[in-house]
């Protein structure tokens, strides 16, 4: 923990998985970190170019901002996501203003609530959890990806991207690393086997579908007035522009 950051004010945030997933021995496992009042230090990293055009430049942000003596690696994504909703409120205040489908529309970022967890179904500091194809019943474990096993997907297709250009290997990739058994079996090539070749489009989206209610996050939807007068429950659009809407970026 670097000295300078103890110099600063700080936050500390409840993350939505509880810190369950984590092992005991891991810092996470607190389910709290803390971050500290972004610096026009944060601002700079905000438009590092370099860092922009890497797409890393909101990890930089975040990493520069945890005080909590973590891995960052560690963070499952839906941890993850709720840090940059504290980063985001401690920095620029709660009100955030985007555009949808040509409209104006300012929210409320501190009335975002975590997502209900089932810790019902964890075992603490194991992040595996079981799945039965409804169609199939083939039994899958998976675990929720952290933000190492983002970067190792995102490298995964950038390299399949250079043999293919054309190709769009997204979903079976991401299912590829979250999949850690089929019917028992660990081995990779089995893993892979079933994702190209048996899993049947029916049990893939309910699967998705499973672990998107399940998996520990931030809840991003917020209820919109349209100008047709009615409701419209949208997703809370988080980019660069969300730290800083008015950077020329």
């Amino acid at each position: 923990m670097s000295e300078s950051k103890l110099k600063f004010p700080s936050e500390t945030v409840e993350l939505p998985s509880k810190g369950i997933v984590y092992p005991k021995e891991n810092p996470l496992s607190s389910g709290k970190v803390d971050i500290k009042y972004m610096t026009a230090r944060e601002e700079d990293i905000l438009t590092n170019q370099s860092y922009i055009q890497k797409g890393t430049v909101i990890d930089k942000l975040l990493q520069s901002l945890i005080v909590s003596d973590i891995d960052f690696k560690d963070l499952i994504v839906g941890d993850k996501n709720a840090l940059l909703i504290a980063a985001r409120i401690l920095g620029y205040g709660s009100e955030y203003e985007f555009n949808w489908r040509n409209e104006k529309v300012t929210i409320d970022l501190s009335s975002l609530e975590n997502k209900d967890f089932d810790k019902s179904q964890c075992e603490q500091g194991k992040n595996e959890f079981p799945f039965t194809c409804p169609k199939s019943g083939t039994i899958l474990t998976y675990k929720l990806l952290t933000h190492y096993d983002e970067t190792k997907i995102d490298r995964e297709l950038k390299g399949l991207k250079k043999i293919n250009k054309d190709a769009s290997p997204e979903l079976s990739t991401r299912l590829k690393h979250m999949i850690i058994s089929v019917d028992g079996s660990d081995d990779q090539k089995d893993i892979r086997d079933f994702v190209n070749n048996y899993f049947l489009a029916q049990d893939s989206r309910a699967f998705r579908n499973h672990i998107r209610d399940f998996q520990p996050d931030v809840d991003l939807t917020v209820s919109i007035d349209t100008l047709e007068g009615g409701d419209e429950d949208i997703d809370v659009p988080i980019g660069l522009n969300f730290f800083w809407p008015d950077a020329d970026i």
